[in-house]
């Protein structure tokens, strides 16, 4: 199975949360993520998916390494290591997963995380896409479904 046949995903919920998100994966700093348990088990392990940049270009693919559920206040320091955001301290992944859950309506202290370390399979290179017609470079539209942070 080819890449573009994979499910594909962004991380966030905005364009440039993604953007930066995406290059922390692929600079390797980032190999882990979190989301609300009640947006369901979006993944299992040895799941493979192709990862959106902001711009809804495929970046990577990444697969499944470990899944786990935990509580929000039983997320430890080295699960906020790997995700690999800001100063990677557990303080700081505690204030920014605060702001992104509340800003989804969702934030609690004992909220039930699905907990996912990846890694990355394959790098997709960029595939500048020509109109037939103008010669013109246009954007490459994949499906995008907004992920965890």
């Amino acid at each position: 199975m080819g890449w573009r046949d994979l499910e594909s995903f962004s991380f966030g919920d905005s364009p440039a949360l993604a953007d930066e998100l995406s290059t922390l994966v692929l600079d390797g700093v980032k190999t882990a993520t979190c989301w609300a348990a009640a947006d369901g088990q979006l993944t299992e392990v040895g799941k493979r998916m192709v990862m959106l940049d902001g711009s809804g270009v495929a970046r990577a693919v990444l697969e499944t390494v470990e899944l786990s559920q935990r509580r929000f206040n039983e997320v430890d320091a080295t699960f906020a290591f790997d995700e690999g955001e800001e100063d990677r301290s557990l303080n700081s992944w505690r204030n920014a997963h605060r702001t992104y859950f509340g800003r989804r309506g969702r934030f609690a202290e004992d909220m039930l995380l699905y907990c996912q370390r990846f890694r990355i399979v394959e790098r997709i290179p960029a595939e500048p896409q020509v109109a037939p017609s103008t010669g013109q470079n246009r954007p490459v539209d994949v499906g995008h479904r907004v992920g965890s942070r």
